[in-house]
């Protein structure tokens, strides 16, 4: 027994030491190694696999549309929630956390970094009961005043409730995630992710539409499979990290304000930059809405690609705050401005490409879910117009989080409110009030884009992000 326990500790303090070192090399890449690799090493594995993940997005679209056009509007109805409560989570209220953990890590304050992960798990408890029960008691009114009616509405509602059962489990592990992507490992969330989206794959049609004694749920079983995978991946998560085998350790600890404070200075107003373009979608998806169900599925489809877009430019944006908030937290800021602008012009390039290629030829993207003509011609009208501004998305989406790594928003809330103001409030007016037509609609969504990226550019060249002083 003495031998056995001797070898255990051991092999406890082998694999502490083995943590340590790695996370040790994992801030010498942060603060010294070259800008553009280290940026890649960090953005890739994250990027590969959230479009996997939105690649699986796409293919529950996809199996959806077997079920009909109401199905298929009322998945358009719902997504656009969801997708607010993925920006939340993630690039909301988890940009706070993995800013704490990042700038406690370039300080050197280890303890404060363990401590910000069970904070997470805490507030990924709460909100995502808070999201449950918001989504069960308003979403049926909300997607009325979207638009959804009869067999859309119905859709909508019942796939809603199934999807935000999970809402809990989902919030734990995007917290859980950022925490760990906030002390430079991407490699164990996107393993996790990567892991859940090859199973939901396979889980989704299974429930959709029934396998051996599986009976066909139709569109609860496309909710319901993203709660098993969120569930799992919760309950996965959990464990590694009290296990101690990575950088970071999950333990009860009690909650302190200060770290609550270097979370939510962050979070809340990334929060509510997370809500402006969803809420933009979700009053341009109700303007659309009044031309009809089939407008309102080609819209659907249209701008389920800049959600696409989301994953490219959160990996990427991600791993600059990452670099950005280390730096700032080593006193580097100079380096921090360098990798903050490298981000920047990486997503505009890789953004912009996307852009131009579907507005040339929108079929490409169209075709993979409907061939109705009057389902078509929305959604292309949208990829020709609003498209080929996609590069300006991309530059201020990354300009942003590198803010969130100085703990510096203001700026990109205010280009981001710019942004909801053209695209919803104008957008709404100009259909609603004025009698426009859906071109008008679509190249106000277009010039709200150059809104937003004018404003984060020239608030990041003015020094307004990027300055000596208190944060």
């Amino acid at each position: 027994m003495q031998v056995k326990s001797a070898l255990s500790s051991e092999a406890e303090a082998s694999g502490e030491q083995k943590a340590g070192t790695t996370g040790a090399d994992i801030r010498q890449a942060l603060l010294h190694g070259p800008i553009l690799p280290t940026l890649l090493k960090l953005a890739v594995p994250t990027t590969v696999v959230l479009v996997a993940q939105s690649f699986v997005g796409v293919a529950e679209t996809w199996y959806v549309s077997f079920l009909g056009t109401d199905a298929l509007a009322g998945v358009s109805l719902v997504f656009p929630i969801f997708m607010l409560m993925t920006m939340m989570s993630n690039g909301g209220i988890g940009s706070g956390v993995a800013s704490a953990v990042a700038r406690a890590v370039g300080a050197h304050r280890s303890q404060d970094a363990d401590a910000l992960v069970w904070h997470a798990v805490v507030m990924g408890v709460g909100l995502g009961l808070v999201s449950t029960l918001l989504a069960w008691l308003g979403g049926p009114a909300l997607y009325r005043a979207l638009g959804g009616e009869a067999g859309a509405l119905d859709a909508a509602v019942e796939y809603s409730n199934y999807l935000f059962l999970g809402a809990i489990p989902f919030w734990v592990v995007n917290l859980l995630a950022a925490a760990l992507r906030g002390a430079g490992n991407v490699k164990l969330p996107a393993k996790v992710t990567l892991a859940g989206a090859t199973v939901l794959v396979v889980i989704s049609p299974a429930l959709i539409f029934g396998v051996g004694p599986l009976p066909a749920l139709g569109i609860a079983g496309a909710g319901l499979a993203m709660d098993l995978f969120y569930l799992g991946a919760a309950l996965w998560l959990l464990k590694h990290l009290a296990s101690g085998r990575t950088s970071l350790r999950l333990s009860p600890a009690r909650l302190e304000g200060r770290l609550v404070r270097d979370i939510l200075r962050v979070g809340l107003p990334t929060a509510f930059s997370a809500v402006q373009p969803n809420l933009t979608v979700i009053v341009v998806t109700g303007a659309v809405g009044l031309f009809g169900v089939e407008a309102l599925a080609g819209y659907g489809i249209a701008s389920r690609l800049d959600y696409l877009l989301v994953p490219l430019l959160f990996g990427l944006g991600t791993a600059v705050l990452t670099m950005v908030g280390t730096n700032a937290g080593a006193g580097q800021l100079e380096r921090a401005r360098r990798t903050a602008w490298v981000g920047a012009w990486l997503g505009f390039g890789v953004t912009s490409a996307i852009g131009l290629v579907v507005a040339v030829a929108p079929g490409l993207w169209l075709h993979l879910f409907s061939q109705d003509p009057a389902v078509l011609a929305p959604g292309a009208l949208y990829l020709r117009i609003v498209a080929p501004f996609y590069g300006l998305l991309g530059l201020g989406f990354v300009l942003g989080f590198a803010s969130q790594g100085v703990a510096r928003v203001f700026w990109p809330v205010v280009g981001g409110t710019a942004r909801m103001l053209i695209a919803a409030g104008l957008g709404w007016l100009a259909v609603s009030h004025f009698g426009a037509g859906l071109p008008t609609l679509f190249a106000l969504v277009s010039a709200a884009l150059v809104a937003f990226a004018a404003v984060t550019s020239v608030a990041t060249l003015a020094g307004a992000i990027f300055r000596e002083g208190p944060r």
